[in-house]
C-alpha cells in the first residue's frame, strides 16, 4: 500500500494546485524542499509531482536545481478572453505609438486591487521599468493603474484607499490626495505619475473602452514629463480611441 501523499482526501488535481500555488509574487523560484514544505506534501510526493510538471512545461528547473513557473503555464494564461483579445486588437496600435514616441508602451488590465500587464514594448530610452508583461503592481503608483483605479467600483477604490503604501518618497499615500486625483482623471481623461512607482521613471496613461465601459489601459513611461506631456498624451488617446473602436467593432465581446 502507498505511504501518505498529502491530506487525507486530498484529489491528485488538488496536490498538483498546491504545488503550483506554492509559487507567487514573493515565492519565485523555489527548492523542491520549498515547494514541499509551503504545498503541505510529503517531498516524495512533491518530487513526483514537480517531475511531471517540469516534463510537461509547467516548471523549468535552473542551473542552481530551483524551479520557476514554466512558459507552458504563461502560454496558457494568454488564452484567457480578456488577455488574448484585448492584446491581439492593441497589437497594431501600441507599435503605432512607440513609433510615434520611441517610449516604453504598456497595455494593462485591472486584476482585483492590481493592475495586471498584458503587453509591453521597450523604448529606447534608458527608464528604469520594473513591470514585465504577467506581472502585477499597485493601482495607485503606477499611470495605467491610476487610470483604471479611477474608473473601478466604489469598493474596489476603498479597498486599495485602506492599503496605501509607500513605493518610493513620491508615492501617493494620502487617501484625499489620491481620491481628487482620480476625480481629474476621470474628468480630463488622462493619468500622470512622476517616479511613484520607480524612481527616475514618468507615466501618461489613458483609458481603453469598450463603448461605455473601460476595459484596458494604455501607458507611455519616460525619463521625464515635462514640455513632451501634451504630445504624449494626445499620441495615446489616438492609439486608445483606436483600440476602442476595433472593440466594438466585435473583435472582442
Amino acid at each position: 500500500m502507498a505511504g501518505n501523499t498529502g491530506k487525507p482526501g486530498q484529489s491528485v488535481a488538488e496536490r498538483v494546485l498546491a504545488v503550483l500555488g506554492a509559487f507567487d509574487r514573493g515565492h519565485r523560484a523555489l527548492t523542491l524542499t520549498e515547494i514541499a514544505h509551503r504545498a503541505d506534501l510529503p517531498v516524495p510526493t512533491a518530487h513526483r509531482l514537480v517531475g511531471e510538471l517540469e516534463k510537461w512545461g509547467a516548471l523549468t528547473r535552473r542551473p542552481d536545481n530551483a524551479f520557476v513557473i514554466g512558459r507552458r503555464l504563461w502560454d496558457l494564461g494568454l488564452l484567457a478572453p480578456i488577455q488574448s483579445g484585448i492584446r491581439e486588437v492593441a497589437a497594431p496600435f501600441m507599435q503605432d505609438l512607440y513609433a510615434a514616441t520611441l517610449a516604453t508602451v504598456h497595455l494593462a488590465v485591472r486584476e482585483g486591487t492590481q493592475v495586471l500587464y498584458v503587453d509591453r514594448l521597450s523604448g529606447r530610452a534608458s527608464v528604469p521599468v520594473v513591470s514585465r508583461v504577467g506581472s502585477r503592481l499597485p493601482l495607485y503608483a503606477t499611470g495605467v493603474g491610476k487610470v483604471l483605479l479611477a474608473h473601478a467600483p466604489d469598493d474596489v477604490r476603498r479597498a486599495v484607499m485602506s492599503e496605501l503604501r509607500p513605493i518610493t518618497r513620491h508615492t501617493i499615500v494620502a487617501p484625499g490626495v489620491l481620491d481628487k486625483q482620480l476625480r481629474q482623471i476621470r474628468q480630463q481623461g488622462y493619468a500622470t505619475t512622476v517616479e511613484e512607482m520607480t524612481l527616475g521613471a514618468c507615466s501618461v496613461a489613458v483609458p481603453v473602452r469598450n463603448g461605455d465601459r473601460v476595459v484596458a489601459a494604455l501607458g507611455i513611461v519616460v525619463p521625464t514629463l515635462g514640455r513632451n506631456r501634451p504630445t504624449l498624451v494626445a499620441a495615446a488617446q489616438v492609439a486608445a480611441q483606436g483600440v476602442g473602436r476595433t472593440l466594438q467593432d466585435g473583435a472582442l465581446r
